[in-house]
């Protein structure tokens, strides 16, 4: 595989994009082509900030991926650990340009989401709970820019909301699955034990069910939205009960009520 494709891990950010235009159809419904200028721009600042970031993973893990994934290319030897950095400075830096183009709520946006990832990966990742947060912020972000792209930021807000609370659950389940692994990393299941860690990642993910409802009820998804929607909020309530038996599976299920989660917020954007 081509170095610079699998340092930039072609398909996120190709994900990346596609999470960006769900934000902007959610807030637009039919009307999304008439932004299609903004789309552009918006997907190349998306793809930037992806390629930046997994770049700079790359850098900070390169020991690690010795042992985890050799394959890549900093820890298989064709590429230079400063070319790695330089190109996540690069691609960041492309992705604040290119906002510049968009609004100012897009450029604070990508602004904030490139300023956590840069603690994320310094120093945030080995820290708990403020991690887990940082995910579960890019997370969301990646809806706000959605519809700030497209003027219509109050319109994704709840969505961004409930995409951050499902993934500040999975994220601490993650955690909780791989304590015994976790021997570098002081993660919030190690601080509180992981029975509190456990209610408060159900916590997260009943709370995004409690919001779930509110796109239908204020008018900016139909009916087709909460009838998905109730499926991939069955889904997360059981992610929140089976955790604490199997954190393997609640993290696993998790996955899949998010997936059924984007599913709802299409038809809905779509339909």
């Amino acid at each position: 595989m081509n170095q610079y494709v699998q340092l930039f891990r072609l398909g996120n950010c190709i994900m990346g994009v596609v999470g960006l235009i769900l934000g902007a159809l959610i807030a637009t419904g039919s009307a999304l082509l008439d932004f299609w200028p903004m789309l552009i721009i918006g997907s190349a600042v998306v793809f930037a900030f992806v390629a930046g970031g997994n770049s700079l993973n790359d850098y900070y893990d390169r020991e690690v991926d010795k042992v985890a994934h050799p394959e890549r290319p900093l820890p298989s030897g064709r590429m230079k650990p400063e070319s790695a950095i330089r190109l996540s400075i690069s691609a960041f830096i492309i992705s604040i340009f290119l906002s510049i183009f968009l609004n100012m709520i897009s450029m604070l946006i990508v602004i904030s989401a490139i300023l956590v990832m840069l603690l994320y990966e310094m120093y945030t990742k080995k820290t708990g709970l403020t991690g887990n947060l940082s995910i579960a912020w890019l997370t969301g972000a990646l809806f706000l820019l959605g519809g700030a792209v497209v003027n219509h930021v109050d319109q994704v807000a709840i969505i961004a909301a409930m995409a951050f609370l499902a993934t500040l659950g999975r994220e601490v389940v993650k955690d909780i699955q791989d304590m015994l692994g976790d021997f570098d990393r002081f993660t919030l299941p190690k601080r509180i034990g992981r029975r509190k860690a456990g209610v408060l990642a159900s916590l997260a993910f009943l709370s995004a069910v409690a919001l779930s409802p509110i796109p239908y009820f204020v008018g900016s998804l139909g009916w087709l939205y909460l009838a998905a929607v109730i499926v991939a909020d069955a889904i997360f309530i059981y992610s929140a009960i089976v955790q604490f038996r199997s954190p393997k599976q609640g993290q696993y299920w998790a996955k899949i009520g998010m997936l059924v989660a984007l599913v709802a917020f299409l038809v809905g954007g779509i339909l």
